[in-house]
């Protein structure tokens, strides 16, 4: 008997559930040959430069500490809550306390966790398209339905609230509405007005609103604060989750340290989440984190400029070639629009790691429509490396 067509069957969430597209993406690199020079891999959103060498030593001690290898507090360590609060604070200039704070083991996992929260089987959310990947999947292992909020190149990228406030009206089950802000895949930045139209809107229709802020820490000085929610004494009881990430500013994606900004009502609920699918975030790291929020302040803000640096580099690159545009860009990506005559953006893909060694995510990761759009996640090459993608792209794609 053939072994496959006996196994019992899996999870009809998980076949109905993409595969990971960043895997798919590197595969086609197996048959690059070499002629364009070195593979340049722009399909992740990582740093490309190292953790803080003081954070790396603090890593390493609290690894080695009999205290980090037990259980943790389920929503957190105290000192890590604290100092995120004090830096949100800081940057959105507005009282933010630790008991507003719950610690994630990562980014990914925050958005499950809050989706598992807000939402059930059958129940839907505001996803918008292009979306990340990642919550799309997330979305789709829990019975939770992604309803695509179009976002246009010509808005550049940026929600419409009034498209968004006809969606909620034809899907009388949706819970929620995720705004992602510095946007992945596109790298476009949500306006604050919008972002309170939004959250008018939410509150209006009895609906969430989740931010997820990832990237806040690549926002330009003169963009903070990103948005006035939390300024207004009734966000708490008003529906707003704010995730954010640890990953990008501090270099620890392997260290999997992520947060949840909300008031009490939905962390009591999060409780529940956090103690079955954690039970507690990597200690070891919360320890290191605690002490690097104010620390490494300036370092960060090096990081910010050294980030800005490479969009600049990316927009020069991009800007003589004919029938080329970059649509959006921001905070780590680049979406740039393919020439007419171009082939569409999966083969395009493929074609370019395969003949050129540049592998770049095809729109069509992104949800529908994205068919003529390549993502490229700039913020893993230096100035040198993204100086040689034009050249790249004549190579495979003319």
């Amino acid at each position: 008997m053939d072994a496959a067509a006996a196994a019992p069957p899996l999870s009809p969430r998980i076949r109905a559930t993409a595969a990971p597209p960043i895997p798919a993406a590197r595969a086609w690199a197996a048959r690059y040959g070499g002629a364009a020079g070195p593979l340049l891999d722009l399909t992740q959103a990582v740093p490309g430069y190292p953790p803080h060498p003081d954070l790396l030593a603090r890593l390493a001690a609290a690894a080695g500490d009999r205290a980090c290898a037990g259980y943790g507090p389920i929503d957190g360590e105290p000192a890590l809550r604290e100092a995120l609060a004090a830096d949100i604070a800081r940057a959105y200039a507005a009282p933010i306390a630790a008991d507003d704070v719950a610690i994630t083991a990562g980014g990914n996992l925050a958005f499950t966790m809050a989706m598992t929260v807000l939402a059930g089987e059958g129940e839907a959310v505001l996803l918008p398209a292009p979306w990340y990947f990642n919550h799309r999947m997330a979305l789709s292992m829990l019975g939770i339905a992604a309803i695509p909020l179009p976002c246009r190149a010509e808005d550049g990228f940026v929600p419409d609230p009034d498209r968004a406030a006809a969606l909620l009206r034809e899907h009388p089950r949706a819970r929620a509405v995720v705004l992602v802000t510095p946007n992945n895949p596109t790298g476009a930045t949500y306006p604050p007005a919008v972002i309170a139209r939004f959250a008018a809107l939410c509150r209006d229709r009895r609906a969430w609103l989740v931010l997820d802020e990832t990237y806040r820490d690549f926002l330009p000085e003169e963009a903070l604060p990103p948005h006035p929610l939390f300024a207004e004494a009734g966000w708490r009881e008003g529906g707003v989750v704010q995730l954010y990430s640890f990953s990008k500013a501090y270099c620890v994606p392997g260290h999997r340290v992520g947060a949840i900004l909300a008031g009490p009502g939905f962390r009591a609920a999060l409780m529940k989440a956090l103690d079955t699918m954690q039970i507690c975030a990597p200690r070891a790291a919360q320890a290191a984190l605690a002490w690097a929020v104010e620390a490494l302040r300036g370092w960060r803000a090096g990081n910010r400029a050294l980030m800005a640096e490479r969009a600049a580099a990316c927009r020069r690159a991009v800007a003589p070639l004919p029938g080329w545009r970059l649509d959006a860009l921001g905070a780590y990506f680049a979406y740039l629009r393919l020439s007419e005559g171009a082939p569409d953006a999966l083969a395009a893909a493929e074609r370019l790691a395969v003949e050129a060694g540049l592998l770049a995510l095809p729109g069509p990761f992104f949800g529908p429509g994205q068919e003529r759009h390549l993502r490229l996640a700039f913020a893993n090459a230096g100035l040198e490396a993204i100086e040689t993608v034009p050249a790249r792209l004549r190579a495979a794609l003319g």
